[in-house]
């Protein structure tokens, strides 16, 4: 008896000795063909890692991180990774295809070879642009074949984290309910089309001056709402600045509109002489009348009205859209 209390004595020592050793940080390391850069970037909302990529592609290192999603980034392309401590992966890929040679293995392929496979399948099925243009019934056809694919992918990938998952499954649903939501929106403002459009008055302008809607009769209005803390705005500007270019001496004016807060005013001044921002800059005054009756939920948005003062688009494609063109051309600007 004395034998088997010494036997399970040491047993639950050894055990105990096995949890103080458990491993607290994840490991990285292996091999990218083609690099884009010298690094690797693992960060959320802010960077937690930069990893050195050696010359002949090659990379290890070493994180503590929480359990949870995170993103990989190679200086030009970025993917999702699920991390947790004690993983071990080994990540090859091919920069020129990246999210088509993306591999795992090691302590935590499980779940990242998902991730790879989750973000294929959605580049494949999920054309938003495409999704959008649909009729109510297509897009509901669509919108039941991507949940039921993914869910599929998900169900058939074994043996993963349980609380990875739950995740899975919630992410599934959320990207089901925005999509449908995003649809619903558009159809809302689809009815806008042929109406009369809702104005703005008297608000200021860069130039000297203030200017309403009404004083713009007699030529197409391309309108941008945006603000100078939003970044996506600011990633338009330089399209912005092209499509203004190329129809400078067209039947179409080009009004940007500031929708920064009262204490944000000198900002809009600035960013619009830093930037050397082009068209007509006005200045909304903290006015939100004109964003509401336009149903305006998240900037920036563009809106085209005709000469007569009637909605063309309450949704009209981003300048970096190629569809842009297609309609200014479909209109004989």
């Amino acid at each position: 008896m004395k034998k088997i209390l010494l036997i399970l004595a040491i047993a639950i020592v050894v055990a105990a000795g096995k949890k103080d050793t458990a491993i607290e940080y994840v490991t990285l390391s292996g091999k990218i063909t083609n690099k884009n850069s010298d690094s690797l970037v693992i960060g959320q909302r802010k960077i937690i890692k930069k990893i050195k990529v050696n010359s002949d592609g090659t990379f290890s290192d070493t994180l503590k991180i929480k359990e949870g999603n995170y993103v990989l980034f190679d200086g030009k392309e970025k993917t999702n990774v699920y991390l947790k401590n004690g993983y071990d992966l080994q990540v090859t890929l091919d920069a020129k295809q990246f999210d088509e040679t993306i591999k795992y293995t090691g302590k935590g392929e499980l779940e990242n070879n998902y991730l790879a496979d989750r973000a294929r399948l959605e580049e494949k099925k999920v054309n938003f642009e495409n999704l959008m243009a649909l009729s109510s019934l297509e897009f509901q056809n669509s919108i039941k074949s991507i949940k039921t694919e993914l869910s599929s992918l998900l169900s058939n990938s074994k043996n993963m984290e349980p609380v990875f998952v739950e995740a899975q499954k919630k992410e599934i649903e959320s990207l089901v309910k925005y999509l449908s939501e995003t649809f619903e929106s558009k159809q809302k403002l689809l009815a806008f089309k042929g109406k009369e459009t809702p104005k703005f008055k008297d608000y200021e302008n860069f130039s000297g001056g203030n200017v309403s809607l009404d004083d713009l009769k007699g030529k197409y209005v391309y309108i941008d709402l945006w603000a100078t803390w939003c970044g996506p705005c600011k990633a338009e500007i330089p399209f912005l600045k092209e499509v203004e270019s190329k129809y400078h001496d067209k039947n179409i004016v080009f009004v940007s509109i500031s929708v920064d807060r009262i204490k944000d005013h000198d900002k809009w001044k600035k960013m619009v002489i830093d930037q050397k921002l082009s068209g007509m800059q006005l200045y909304a005054k903290g006015d939100q009348n004109f964003m509401k009756e336009y149903m305006v939920d998240g900037i920036p948005r563009f809106i085209l009205i005709d000469p007569k003062g009637y909605i063309v688009s309450a949704d009209a494609p981003r300048p970096s859209e190629k569809s842009l063109l297609e309609l200014f051309k479909s209109l004989g600007i």
